[in-house]
């Protein structure tokens, strides 16, 4: 065999070379920064820095959070405590461990702190600390640096310990407790894959879906007060192309493609993040469902956390000149000579209801537009065959009062442009028709 000459070897082994530029020019582009910390070390790559932990509900856990704030002004926030939220699934892989999250528990625990204060949360879940300092306490081994007098039988005297008399730690009004219970691997999938002379492409869908169970329960009684149970199903793709064949005496192998699939876990958290705010909505009588509109059409993240879209006060940070005026209860041969000035506006509650309906909150949104060109009258209206002793009608009238003020608020109007004119007098049983069939229940004023 005659041998090739130096020139045509040179010319081969060059273009089998040829690729090796482009694959690291391709590298140069995947790698992420390093950095250097101290001399001697090696470079440690950098990725993004740390972010709140948002998911598609933050918009609606402040909304929530401000109905809440508006309802409960002046009155206490409810105690809750969260028990064990368990993953039940009992899928486990032997590389990659637990499928589901153990940590649904906090997760818990987080949503309920997203709502700013407008609940208390209490530890149930690991008072370990707490209880190991009052075991040191009952046993006088602990103390904060100053000396406390005591009295006693020989009069008083100076301890260099903490004394405990009890009491101290606040009894929860509710907790919740449940668990992850379903994980549905590949619920549905397709996809397609065609190649010619060993040129090909590839793409592919796949789903799979979990399951929540979650139940508050009345700390004193013992007694489930709601439960609710949700399901959630994730998206998964996986798209490809590829070549491989000889080109000359060359042989090219070469592979692209992608995959993702929406995060698991992320899905979990958001999942439990609604069942909170369902069960929250059930123990503090505040409707969840105008905030659930907050949620993107198609399920985008949010990019504000919750605390930093609240609109309303906390109930115990809200100043005086921003809460909502109550006003004295009015008798309405008082108010017969007071003007009605601007627009009047009737706003519906269904009969023994404080829940705002659909029509209802419609006549809202315009209210809310109307109230920042001008004044506005509203009288809240139901049915005349409401009858109800004074005092089952005037906590209905204060429920539904909070109802309107909040879904106010959600659409921006401040507290404080918010009055109520009349109101009938505890000791007024008559029945004030407005209308074929209705009654008024109270007259606002909104705006300035």
């Amino acid at each position: 065999m005659k041998p090739q000459p130096a020139s045509r070897r040179g010319a081969r082994a060059l273009r089998r070379l040829a690729p090796l530029p482009l694959l690291a020019l391709v590298a140069a582009c995947a790698t992420p920064a390093t950095q250097r910390v101290a001399s001697g070390e090696a470079p440690i790559v950098l990725g993004p820095p740390v972010r709140d932990n948002v998911t598609p509900m933050e918009p609606v856990i402040a909304c929530f959070a401000d109905h809440i704030a508006s309802a409960t002004a002046g009155r206490g926030p409810f105690v809750i405590s969260v028990g064990e939220v368990k993953d039940y699934t009992g899928k486990y892989s032997i590389n990659e461990g637990n499928a589901i999250t153990q940590g649904g528990a906090l997760m818990v625990y987080s949503a309920l702190g997203k709502m700013g204060g407008v609940v208390q949360v209490a530890e149930r879940f690991d008072p370990t600390i707490a209880e190991r300092e009052l075991a040191y306490i009952d046993r006088r081994q602990l103390g904060d640096g100053d000396a406390h007098q005591l009295s006693g039988p020989d009069g008083a005297q100076h301890v260099p310990w903490l004394p405990y008399f009890g009491g101290t730690i606040r009894q929860s009004d509710y907790f919740i407790v449940g668990g992850i219970t379903e994980l549905n691997y590949n619920i549905n999938s397709g996809g397609a894959e065609a190649g010619v002379n060993q040129i090909g492409a590839k793409g592919r869908l796949y789903n799979q879906q979990v399951g929540i169970d979650l139940r508050i329960v009345d700390t004193r009684t013992l007694l489930v007060v709601d439960t609710v149970s949700l399901t959630k199903q994730f998206v998964g793709y996986e798209v490809g192309f590829n070549v491989f064949r000889f080109f000359g005496s060359d042989l090219f192998d070469i592979n692209l493609g992608a995959k993702g699939q929406e995060p698991l876990q992320l899905g979990i958290r958001t999942a439990l993040e609604e069942a909170v705010v369902r069960l929250v909505s059930r123990v503090t009588k505040v409707d969840h469902r105008p905030c659930m509109t907050q949620l993107a059409a198609d399920g985008r993240i949010a990019t504000t956390p919750a605390a930093d879209l609240r609109q309303v006060p906390n109930p115990g940070e809200v100043r005086a000149s921003e809460t909502v005026a109550a006003g004295p209860a009015i008798n309405r041969s008082d108010a017969a000579g007071a003007p009605m000035t601007g627009n009047a506006v009737q706003v519906q509650f269904e009969f023994g209801s404080d829940n705002l309906g659909g029509s209802a909150l419609a006549v809202i949104d315009q209210i809310a537009a109307a109230a920042k060109n001008g004044r506005i009258e509203v009288t809240l209206v139901a049915r005349d065959t409401e009858n109800f002793d004074p005092g089952k009608r005037d906590a209905l009238m204060d429920r539904r009062i909070a109802a309107f003020t909040s879904a106010l608020v959600s659409r921006g109007v401040a507290p404080g442009a918010i009055g109520v004119t009349w109101r009938p007098d505890p000791a007024d049983t008559s029945i004030h028709r407005d209308g074929p069939g209705l009654q008024e229940l109270v007259k606002l004023r909104i705006g300035g």
